[in-house]
């Protein structure tokens, strides 16, 4: 796991986590194609430096299956849409709850300034 993010580097993550989920609502009704969403995700640098490498390497893996997926118009027995995007919901689901988690190391280490 990343040591010590500041305050601000973990903002971002997290502002960028959201920026993400909202991408993946667009996808799933389709007002973003698949590109921009690859894009997108990929662009998310901060989150990406703010969790653990496992993370970017699951987060690679899905962006290909996603772009291979898009080559098919209907379900095809290698790629089912509906189960990547599920999967991209259990990775940002994840990632939340791991930066949650290091806001809350932050805040639970944090020196008391009123004593």
């Amino acid at each position: 796991m990343p040591a010590n993010l500041s305050k601000p580097e973990l903002d971002l993550a997290l502002a960028q986590c959201q920026k993400l989920q909202t991408a993946l609502g667009q996808l799933r009704v389709e007002s973003l194609d698949t590109s921009a969403f690859s894009t997108a995700a990929q662009n998310q640098q901060a989150l990406r430096n703010a969790l653990p490498v496992r993370f970017d390497e699951v987060l690679m893996q899905l962006l290909n299956r996603l772009e291979s997926s898009a080559l098919f118009t209907d379900e095809s027995c290698s790629f089912s849409r509906h189960d990547l995007l599920d999967s991209f919901q259990l990775w940002l689901d994840k990632a939340g709850q791991t930066l949650q988690a290091q806001a809350s190391s932050q805040t639970s280490h944090a020196p008391d300034r009123l004593s």
